[in-house]
């Protein structure tokens, strides 16, 4: 995706890797089958030939004329992570966070549409042994519902994500508790999406007239909006996960609001358009 523009605010999209899976690893219901129905419009750019779903990670640089916002921060380097491939990674990330002028000791804002491992993870990096924040200047924005519900988690992986990737920054006095409708500037307002976690947040960017809608998980991949009722096996309570997405399409839909989608692989940004009584995507 190359950088776009919703009025006098510039998104960039900023790669940390592609990650090829099996598609019954994220939908648990599915098969092969389920996807080549579409398979004309999912390949090549959400699926490989043999159907392997692509899922993009990726960092979201919102500029402003008064800030730098980041939206999701990824997995990260040196954690231990349950998925191999994340696992203890070593990556040129902030190498190309540079390379798309973004210094993190002037970034304003961080905002993680939830705190799944994946969304979280460059909040820090590892130096001298200790997790220190990356954007050591920024205000990280946690979601109250989010930050309540995960502080106290049971699970080992998630609590690990926890203790490296949100306490460091609790630690530095860099967070800031906001709720559902919070405005981090005019023209771009959490959008209470939940279901996947119990403080999803999507992120409503509109300036000049024009519209655009950063996903988060709220929906994981592009085949979900021609198909909203394929929940994912990491949604913390899949109806409402599923009834949230089906309002969001239905609000969005043939309107000119761009949806950018937090893993999906490039193009990265499309419009939900409406055929019939289903919905289907416009690149």
């Amino acid at each position: 995706m190359k950088p776009v523009r919703i009025g006098n605010i510039e998104v960039t999209r900023v790669e940390e890797m592609i990650w090829l899976i099996n598609p019954r690893h994220l939908f648990p219901q599915l098969d092969f089958a389920d996807l080549e129905r579409h398979r004309e419009w999912l390949v090549p750019n959400f699926c490989t030939e043999d159907l392997t779903l692509k899922l993009s990670m990726h960092m979201f640089v919102v500029r402003t004329p008064e800030h730098t916002i980041i939206v999701d921060t990824c997995i990260g380097d040196d954690r231990k992570r349950a998925v191999e491939v994340w696992n203890m990674k070593k990556s040129d990330f902030l190498q190309r966070l540079a390379a798309a002028g973004v210094d993190p000791a002037k970034v304003d804002y961080v905002f993680c549409t939830h705190m799944h491992v994946d969304h979280v993870g460059w909040n820090t990096r590892l130096e001298n042994g200790r997790w220190v924040p990356t954007f050591p200047n920024a205000r990280y924005l946690f979601h109250r519902r989010e930050w309540e519900h995960w502080k106290v988690t049971e699970d080992e992986n998630a609590a690990e994500v926890v203790r490296d990737s949100l306490l460091p920054i609790e630690a530095a006095g860099l967070t800031d508790l906001v709720e559902d409708g919070y405005a981090i500037e005019e023209g771009i307002v959490l959008e209470p999406t939940p279901g996947h976690t119990p403080g999803h947040c999507c992120v409503h960017l509109s300036s000049n007239g024009a519209e655009a809608v950063i996903t988060g998980d709220m929906i994981h991949h592009p085949s979900q909006i021609v198909e909203p009722h394929w929940w994912s096996r990491a949604c913390w309570d899949r109806e409402m996960a599923v009834r949230t997405r089906r309002d969001f399409l239905e609000k969005y839909a043939d309107t000119p609001t761009l949806i950018l989608g937090t893993h999906f692989a490039p193009p990265t940004a499309l419009h939900i358009v409406r055929r019939g009584e289903a919905f289907h995507i416009r690149l």
